[in-house]
C-alpha cells in the first residue's frame, strides 16, 4: 500500500519539474517604452528588453513570437549572459528561445574577454558556445588581427577556425594562408597546407605543409618550411625557428645557404644560429660552393660553417669520411678546413687528391684557390706524388715536402724539398719502354704537360741510376711508400648517391603574390562596343 501511494507523488514531482525547466527556457518580456499585440505575437517598440535564462537581450525593438519562443531583434541588438563573459552587439537578430541560437547580422560585434569578433554575418549556438561566421569576419585580441572569409568560434575551448583567405597580423609578422586554428588563450596559430609569413624587416618564412606559430613567444614551426632573410636561406621538411633566440632547426632534407658567400649546406639534421652566422649539418651532408666557371662539391657525415664580418673568422669544417670534388681535382680524407680569408682548403689524417692522371698524398695537404681556380698545392711530411703514364707505369715522387703548381686546373710542376726521390719511366713517342731512371736528391723539380711528366730537375747532386727494360725487375718499380688509390677516387656518381637535393627554391607559390585586387574581364557587349567605336573612328 505505501508503494502504490509513493508512485504518483514521485510522477507529480516529475512532472513539476518538467514544468519548471519548460518555463526556464522560455523568453520574457522585461520591458519596453510600448507593447503592442497579443495571442502568441506581440510588438515591443522603444527600448526593449527581454530575457532568456541568465542572459539579457536589449534592442530598439522586437517582434516576440511567444508560441515558437522566437524573437527578432531590431537595432541596437544587445545580448548580455549574466554567468557567461560573451556578449554580442548587431544591428539586427533572430534569437530562438529553445535552440538557444543567434543569428547575428550587421556590425556584429562578438566579444569574448579580451577577444572580440567583428562581422556582418554571424550565428551563434549559446547552447554549445560555438559562433559561426560567413562572409568575411575579423577577430581582434591584444596581440593579433586575424580576418578570414568564413570562420567557426569555439568559446568552450578558446579555439577559432578561420577559413579562406586567412590573413593573420601583429607588429611583428604578417601570416597569409587558407586554414588556421588559433587558440585565444596561449595565442598560438597552427595551419594546415601552403603559409607565408612576412617580418617586419622583411625576412620570409614559408611552409608547403602548414605550421604552427606562437604569436607570444615568437616560436615557429613550418612542415616543408624554408626561412629567407636578407644573407641566408634555410630549409627543411621539419623546420623549427626560435626568434628570440635566433635559432634555427631543421629535420629531414636540411639546406642552409649563405647568400654572401654565395655556398650551400645540406644534410639530414642542421642547426643554425642567425646571430652568429654559425650552423651544423649532420647525416650524409653535402656543401655546394659556387663559383662563377663551376661549383665545388664536398661531402662529410658532419659539416660546420662559420661566417662573420672579420675575415679571420670565417671558416668551413668538415668532419669523417671527407671527399670533394672541383673541375679536374677530386680528393679525400677523414677532415677538413676551409678558410675563406686566405681562400685555402687543408685536408688532414690520410689525405689524398687527384688532378687528371696524378694521386698526390701526404700527412696533410693544403691547397689554395685564386680566381676560382687551384693555384698551388702545399704537401707535409711523406708527400707523395704518383702518375700513370701512357703504358700503365706510375711516374712516383716522393720527399719531406711538396709544392705543387697548377694552371687552369691542370697541374704544372711538383718542387720537392728535402729527402727527395723519383722514379721515372722513360717512354719513346708514349709507346715504347726505353728504361727507368731512379734518382735520389735533396731537391728535385718534376714538370708535367698535359697531365703526363714531361721534365725532372735535380738540383743538388743528385745520385742516379738507369735500368734498362730486360733487367727491370718488380720491385724496381715502385719507391718505398707507393699506393695505388684510384679506387678511392670520388666522382659525381658517388657525390649523388650520398645527397642529392631538390632545388626547392624554384617555383614556389607565395601567397602575398596573389594580387588582392581582381581586375573583371570586360563582358561581350563591352568587348563588342570597343569594336564598334574603333571602326566608327578608323582605329
Amino acid at each position: 500500500m505505501i508503494k502504490k501511494k509513493l508512485f504518483p507523488s514521485i510522477f507529480f514531482l516529475f512532472l513539476s519539474f518538467l514544468a519548471l525547466a519548460q518555463n526556464d527556457n522560455l523568453l520574457e518580456i522585461r520591458k519596453a517604452d510600448r507593447l503592442v499585440g497579443s495571442g502568441g505575437f506581440q510588438r515591443l517598440l522603444g527600448n526593449a528588453v527581454m530575457k532568456h535564462q541568465n542572459s539579457l537581450i536589449y534592442c530598439d525593438s522586437a517582434h516576440f513570437f511567444e508560441t515558437e519562443n522566437k524573437a527578432k531583434l531590431f537595432g541596437n541588438v544587445r545580448i548580455v549572459d549574466q554567468k557567461d563573459p560573451v556578449t554580442t552587439r548587431s544591428r539586427y537578430a533572430e534569437y530562438d528561445g529553445n535552440t538557444k541560437i543567434a543569428k547575428l547580422r550587421t556590425n556584429v560585434v562578438f566579444k569574448n574577454e579580451s577577444t572580440t569578433l567583428y562581422t556582418e554575418f554571424l550565428d551563434y549556438n549559446r547552447e554549445t558556445g560555438v559562433a559561426n561566421y560567413f562572409n568575411d569576419g575579423k577577430v581582434v585580441d591584444s596581440t593579433n588581427v586575424l580576418t578570414s572569409k568564413n570562420g567557426v568560434y569555439e568559446t568552450a575551448i578558446e579555439k577559432i577556425t578561420f577559413t579562406d583567405d586567412v590573413i593573420l597580423v601583429n607588429p611583428d609578422y604578417t601570416l597569409k594562408t587558407n586554414f588556421l586554428i588559433y587558440r585565444t588563450i596561449p595565442k598560438t596559430a597552427e595551419t594546415v597546407g601552403l603559409t607565408n609569413v612576412v617580418s617586419a624587416e622583411g625576412n620570409r618564412l614559408n611552409a608547403q605543409k602548414g605550421s604552427y606559430y606562437d604569436t607570444e613567444n615568437k616560436i615557429f614551426r613550418f612542415y616543408e618550411g624554408d626561412v629567407e632573410t636578407e644573407t641566408s636561406w634555410v630549409y627543411a621538411d621539419n623546420l623549427y625557428y626560435d626568434e628570440n633566440q635566433l635559432y634555427y632547426e631543421g629535420r629531414g632534407d636540411v639546406a642552409v645557404y649563405n647568400k654572401e658567400r654565395d655556398i650551400e649546406i645540406f644534410g639530414e639534421e642542421g642547426k643554425y644560429w642567425e646571430d652568429r652566422k654559425y650552423s651544423k649539418v649532420y647525416g650524409n651532408a653535402l656543401v655546394k660552393k659556387y663559383f662563377e666557371q663551376d661549383t665545388m662539391y664536398m661531402i662529410a657525415d658532419t659539416l660546420i660553417s662559420q661566417d662573420s664580418e672579420d675575415e679571420a673568422e670565417r671558416f668551413l669544417q668538415a668532419f669523417h669520411n671527407v671527399r670533394m670534388i672541383k673541375s679536374e681535382l677530386a680528393g679525400r680524407s677523414d677532415s677538413l678546413a676551409y678558410i675563406y680569408s686566405d681562400s685555402t682548403i687543408h685536408l688532414y689524417n690520410d689525405p689524398v687528391i687527384w688532378n687528371d692522371k696524378t694521386q698526390i698524398t701526404a700527412d696533410s695537404i693544403r691547397f689554395l684557390i685564386a680566381n676560382e681556380e687551384i693555384e698551388k698545392v702545399f704537401l707535409t711530411q711523406k708527400a707523395f706524388s704518383v702518375s700513370k703514364d701512357t703504358l700503365g707505369n706510375f711516374n712516383q715522387l716522393k720527399g719531406r715536402k711538396m709544392v705543387g703548381l697548377f694552371s687552369e686546373s691542370q697541374i704544372q710542376r711538383l718542387d720537392v724539398t728535402g729527402n727527395g726521390e723519383s722514379l721515372y719511366f722513360d717512354l719513346l713517342n708514349d709507346s715504347t719502354l726505353r728504361g727507368v731512371n731512379k734518382n735520389i736528391c735533396a731537391n728535385i723539380i718534376m714538370f708535367f704537360k698535359e697531365g703526363n711528366v714531361s721534365k725532372i730537375n735535380y738540383l743538388v747532386k743528385p745520385e742516379g741510376q738507369f735500368t734498362p727494360p730486360h733487367m727491370l725487375k718488380e720491385d724496381q718499380k715502385i719507391l718505398d711508400g707507393f699506393k695505388w688509390r684510384e679506387d678511392e677516387k670520388p666522382n659525381m656518381e658517388i657525390i649523388r648517391a650520398w645527397r642529392n637535393p631538390i632545388n626547392r627554391r624554384k617555383n614556389q607559390e607565395n601567397l602575398f603574390d596573389i594580387p588582392e585586387v581582381e581586375i573583371p574581364l570586360p563582358t561581350d557587349e563591352e568587348i563588342q562596343i570597343l569594336i564598334d567605336e574603333r571602326v566608327k573612328s578608323g582605329g
